[in-house]
């Protein structure tokens, strides 16, 4: 007979992976982080636990999208009021947070319950090409 095992939480070995995000496309860039943060990289995967790795996306601001999608995506919000959608474009919003589209795709990737928001706190985005988290030694991850 054949047993899954199921690792309890604190067996779960976590490494660090570094992703440079610079001429990547912002789609392909966000499965393959959410596929490692999720854990379906290793073998004890299991889909309702944390089994995941760290991740450090780098150069946010330098994504690319493809297409039109610079100037035709749109980002919206609503205040809750009548009348109340807001409505930013791709290119205006990475002038205003250069993290924020590689965060907004990658979040909609993982589920959207208590597991999906404890992932993404493992998730850390800079726009530049310097992270402060050097004495965690990451790895370089292929995207």
């Amino acid at each position: 007979m054949q047993r899954t095992t199921i690792l309890r939480p604190e067996q779960v070995e976590r490494k660090w992976f570094v992703v440079d995000a610079g001429g990547k496309t912002l789609g392909r860039l966000a499965t393959r982080v959410a596929s490692v943060l999720r854990g379906k990289t290793k073998p004890e995967y299991v889909p309702f636990m944390d089994t995941g790795d760290f991740v450090i996306v780098v150069n946010a601001s330098k994504i690319h999208v493809t297409g039109k999608k610079r100037e035709d995506k749109v980002y919206w919000r609503h205040t809750g009021y009548p009348g109340g959608l807001k409505l930013t474009c791709f290119k205006d919003m990475m002038e205003k947070d250069p993290t924020f589209a590689v965060r907004h795709a990658i979040r909609g990737m993982l589920p959207h319950n208590k597991l999906g928001r404890r992932l993404l706190k493992k998730l850390k985005i800079y726009a530049g090409s310097e992270h402060p988290h050097k004495a965690q030694q990451p790895r370089q991850l292929d995207v």
